[in-house]
């Protein structure tokens, strides 16, 4: 019987006692470690390593973990899991706002954080499932086919493609951003709670808060909205959740 891949997790980490402790924790819950103690480094040894997810640290040496992430983000759809300091609320939210899928602050458990890892690699499982199928693996709610294209308004959106044009022109997202768009899409013109947006995007075992949810939101909205201070397409129902509106 052939043995299953490991999945690889680069860690951008320059604290050696994180990096020693990473490396043994990962290793031993089956995952390949590779470590750059750069934000340089990184950015030089991502294709070479090839790693299915970066635990990334905000703080580091000559490259900042929020430049990092930013051009990560702007040549992959890797996941990428920001590390902060307790205190760095502004960071936290910076760093999701530039790319990142998730984040934990330091100190951190590791089960806690390989939790989430796992989290997020099933959720890209599932997401490059879906896009080879021709008939929807998961509930969306909605009768559309996951891999047929959709369109409401003037975006529209194709899961095999892997392709979003909003107002005639192409726009690179993130997978997390396709995600949550193309939920909201599928459902468009139904109240979307905030519970089902976090398990549909993050999977029911998500463990972090909903800040997350909130900044993909923004930045989406950045993306579709003519006024994102003025959201008039991916509309927030307070108490509830959000609704992709059904443009005229």
């Amino acid at each position: 019987m052939e043995k299953a891949e490991r999945s690889r997790v680069l860690v951008v980490e320059d604290e050696e006692a994180y990096v020693d402790a990473l490396t043994v924790g990962l290793s031993r819950e089956g995952f390949d470690v590779s470590v750059a103690r750069t934000g340089a480094e990184a950015l030089s040894g991502f294709d070479e390593c090839d790693p299915d997810v970066v635990l990334l640290d905000l703080m580091l040496p000559s490259v900042s973990g929020l430049d990092v992430c930013r051009e990560l983000r702007s040549r992959s759809t890797v996941p990428i899991i920001m590390v902060t300091a307790k205190s760095a609320e502004v960071d936290t939210v910076v760093g999701l706002e530039v790319g990142a899928d998730d984040y934990v602050t330091k100190p951190y458990r590791i089960r806690e954080l390989v939790a989430r890892i796992r989290a997020l690699l099933r959720r890209e499982d599932i997401i490059r499932a879906e896009a080879g199928r021709s008939t929807p693996v998961a509930d969306t709610g909605s009768d559309t086919p996951v891999d047929e294209a959709i369109v409401v308004g003037d975006v529209s959106l194709d899961v095999a493609k892997h392709e979003v044009v909003i107002r005639g022109e192409e726009v690179s997202l993130p997978l997390k951003e396709f995600e949550l768009l193309h939920y909201l899409m599928a459902n468009a013109g139904r109240v979307l709670t905030r519970d089902a947006l976090i398990d549909r995007v993050w999977g029911h075992d998500y463990v972090g808060d909903t800040k997350t949810l909130d900044v993909h939101i923004k930045r989406l909205r950045g993306k579709v909205e003519q006024e994102p201070s003025k959201p008039g397409v991916i509309v927030t129902i307070r108490g509830l959740g959000y609704k992709f509106e059904r443009q005229r």
